[in-house]
């Protein structure tokens, strides 16, 4: 007792409600306390101050407490009647005070409170332990629906009315509970997306920077596994990031909260560079850094640039009339043969309309078909008389307009595509004239398509494919065996199909079939693919088939014209060589000898044979040009005079202009004026010089010496092969192309090859 007689408790109810962030444990536990100090305090009690003015006053304190308690509370009695509850109770469970003080717990809210858990606790578990902390209860109420309580009790003795009373504190976790089970789903959904993200993902620490947590795609893509990964700087797993001063960074990163990288060249542990795309996030306690590997994109922007070149220079060289206006008629580009319509470049056509560059009336025109075609919303059409501004003639284009979107379908402008049909409509007015006296047919080749189920082992056909086996087309049976009986190949065909089946790749093939009822034999292209179910197993080998009869007759018989012209030109060079040789007996057979060392030439160097063939031809009539010469010349056994060796010197040139008109696939006459050039330029007639010389020239001029200084001459006997082989070795990569002395060398030295008397 104190000297102005009051109690000794040094807490009142506003003390104990001044910290807002008091739990309601806490404040349980408080009034627990508090109780015992007024049990201590009943039994020190003397002068004016009664044992039950103390038990009054720690009452009050207890129920301002109870009722300050922002959950809800319950005090019941030893038979579970409710004797006592605060506001937030009435509140939260929508009861009243007169339908609450003195009803049986269970009987509470037309017996809504009638809870086999709540039951267990206060009946069983209770009575046991005094008092039980976080009990948890699920239940669905009529009125609030459905709830998660905690319940935490307390058996507590009151002495003034001598009973034991029960404290019953009910925390509502039902919002919690959803709350906690949002988030461990969405902490689900986020290690699933960390786990499977294509990207690579790596969390790095604020300090130093060292890798902490790392996905499955970062692994596949570097190639490290995660004992190597974790623990590392980025730059230990080939992530070359340039991000100067680490902590400035992490400051910045700090700010900014991300901060991306583009186009980062990245090591893999196979030594493989890869390009990416790197992100930095600030996420608290780490740094998040996603790697994007872009390679496929890149290689796909490079695609589709090169793609763009070519559709570029496509559109550039195509005949017809090409262009792109906008939705306002604003030319945006052209194609070369556009310009030369107009008269007028590319430059100077787009920005202008059509009224730009003809009369109004036709001007007109041009626009109405392109509201025309933006209006239908597809490829419209029309044929137009133009009159040409680069030469002036009159032509029909066949003009077609397609109406241009966007990416988001929004309609931006109309192409054109004119081609001039001026020849093939007065073909067709002639067709028409001429129909009374004949008709021209003109057969079209169909093409057909064909199923083969692999499950039930059934063939189907399209109506043109039972057409071109020789079926009829309303048939239903069009089974494998049918098929099969009109291809004399079928194992050929068969394997293909196991091949295909097996392999999954595409095939192509050509075949022979006999339709049936026909005794015509026909050549089929066929190509098919397979099919898969989605399972991915086999289910179907989808084809078509077209009938190339006509175009496979028709490449025979221009390849026996080309084999008919190759054995005219061969004879034609035949003639030349003999013209020659009779003319120049002392060289009788050197074109032919030096032709063929040429050709061996060519074929140990891996030259393509269409090359080869031409170095052989070039090489039989080389010195073709010797006609032009006197024979006295030609057949001197004496020392020529200088302006003997001159006129000698001038052959290339003379065989030039005898071979520069003649039609061959191979450059003839260039060959044979510069087989005597050489690499340093020292040669004649030109003076050329490196890869100014043809390569075919240059083998024929390695030949060309070989067979000179090893066959004998009218003013000199044969200088050997060894000393010609010298030669070349002196002057390889001087006089001689290096590669070509190289394979000649290697001819004779190495593969006993001899110079003979050649035979065309």
């Amino acid at each position: 007792m104190q000297e102005d007689g009051t109690l000794p408790i040094q807490l009142s109810v506003g003390d104990l409600m001044k910290d807002d962030n008091k739990t309601k444990k806490q404040l349980v536990h408080e009034l627990i306390e508090l109780r015992s100090q007024n049990a201590v305090l009943e039994k020190s009690m003397t002068g004016s101050i009664s044992a039950e003015l103390a038990a009054e006053e720690a009452r009050r304190y207890a129920e301002n407490i109870v009722e300050t308690v922002r959950e809800p509370l319950l005090v019941l009695d030893a038979d579970l009647k409710i004797i006592s509850a605060n506001r937030d109770f009435y509140r939260t469970f929508k009861v009243t005070p007169g339908e609450t003080i003195g009803s049986f717990i269970y009987d509470l809210g037309n017996k809504q409170w009638n809870i086999p858990a709540l039951r267990e606790l206060l009946e069983e578990i209770l009575p046991k332990k005094q008092a039980f902390d976080d009990f948890e209860v699920a239940h669905h109420f009529q009125d609030i629906g459905h709830k998660i309580m905690l319940l935490n009790a307390r058996q507590i003795y009151r002495k003034d009315i001598g009973a034991e009373l029960i404290l019953l504190a009910i925390e509502d976790v039902t919002e919690h509970k959803r709350l906690e089970k949002l988030l461990t789903e969405a902490e689900g959904r986020y290690r699933r997306v960390y786990e499977t993200a294509s990207d690579g993902i790596v969390f790095l620490e604020h300090r130093e920077g060292k890798i902490t947590h790392a996905n499955l795609a970062i692994k596949k893509m570097l190639g490290y596994t995660k004992k190597k990964i974790i623990g590392s700087k980025l730059q230990d797993i080939g992530i070359l990031l340039d991000m100067g001063d680490f902590q400035a960074t992490m400051q910045n990163l700090g700010k900014s909260g991300i901060t991306n990288y583009d186009d980062v060249p990245v090591k893999t542990k196979s030594g493989q560079y890869i390009d990416t795309d790197i992100y930095l996030a600030n996420r608290a306690r780490l740094i998040q850094c996603n790697i994007r590997d872009i390679s496929d994109r890149k290689r796909i922007e490079r695609s589709l640039v090169e793609n763009e070149a070519r559709l570029r220079a496509l559109v550039q060289t195509i005949p017809d009339l090409i262009w792109l206006k906008d939705a306002y008629g604003i030319y945006l580009a052209c194609n070369t043969r556009f310009e030369h319509f107009f008269g007028a470049k590319e430059a100077d056509i787009v920005g202008k309309t059509d009224y730009d560059f003809v009369d109004k009336e036709l001007a007109d025109f041009f626009r109405e078909h392109d509201r025309k075609a933006m209006a239908a919303g597809k490829p419209t059409s029309n044929e137009e008389w133009i009159t040409f501004a680069d030469d002036g003639h009159c032509a029909l284009l066949d003009t077609i307009k397609m109406p241009m979107y966007d990416a988001p379908g929004k309609l931006v402008g109309v192409l054109g595509i004119g081609r001039d049909i001026t020849e093939r409509k007065r073909a067709e007015d002639m067709l028409r004239i001429s129909e009374g006296r004949y008709r021209i047919v003109e057969d079209i080749g169909h093409v057909g398509n064909w199923e083969y189920n692999l499950q039930t082992t059934k063939f189907w056909g399209s109506d043109e494919a039972k057409r071109l086996y020789g079926f009829d087309p309303e048939a239903l049976d069009f089974s494998t065996d049918e098929v099969e009986n009109c291809i004399p190949e079928r194992e050929r065909v068969h394997q293909a199909l196991v091949d295909l089946i097996e392999a999954d790749k595409p095939y192509s093939l050509e075949f022979e079939i006999h339709p049936k009822n026909s005794l015509k034999p026909r050549i089929i292209s066929s190509v098919a693919e397979l099919k898969r179910d989605e399972h991915g197993n086999p289910l179907l080998v989808t084809g078509f088939i077209q009938d190339i009869t006509e175009r496979k007759q028709a490449e025979e018989k221009l390849q026996q014209t080309l084999d008919r012209l190759r054995k005219a030109v061969e004879t034609t060079i035949q003639v030349m060589v003999s013209a020659t040789e009779v003319r120049d007996p002392y060289t009788a057979g050197h074109q032919i000898r030096s032709a063929d060392l040429a050709r061996a030439i060519a074929t140990e160097m891996g030259l393509p044979q269409d090359r080869i063939d031409g170095i052989r031809m070039a090489g039989s009539i080389h010195d073709i040009g010797k006609l032009s010469i006197p024979s006295e010349i030609l057949s001197k056994p004496t020392k020529l005079s200088e302006i003997e060796f001159s006129l000698i010197k001038d052959h290339s040139r003379s065989g030039y202009e005898m071979l520069k008109d003649v039609e061959s696939p191979w450059p003839l006459a260039e060959i044979v004026y510069q087989h005597h050039e050489r690499m340093d330029g020292s040669g004649y007639p030109r003076n050329l010089k490196g890869d100014e010389i043809l390569m075919e020239a240059r083998i024929l001029g390695v030949a060309d010496v070989v067979e000179a200084m090893a066959s004998h001459r009218p003013y000199r006997a044969s200088l050997g092969i060894d000393a010609a082989l010298e030669e070349l070795e002196n002057n390889r990569a001087i006089l001689y192309d290096a590669d070509v002395v190289d394979a000649c060398l290697r001819l004779f030295r190495e593969k006993d090859w001899r110079l003979k008397k050649a035979r065309y």
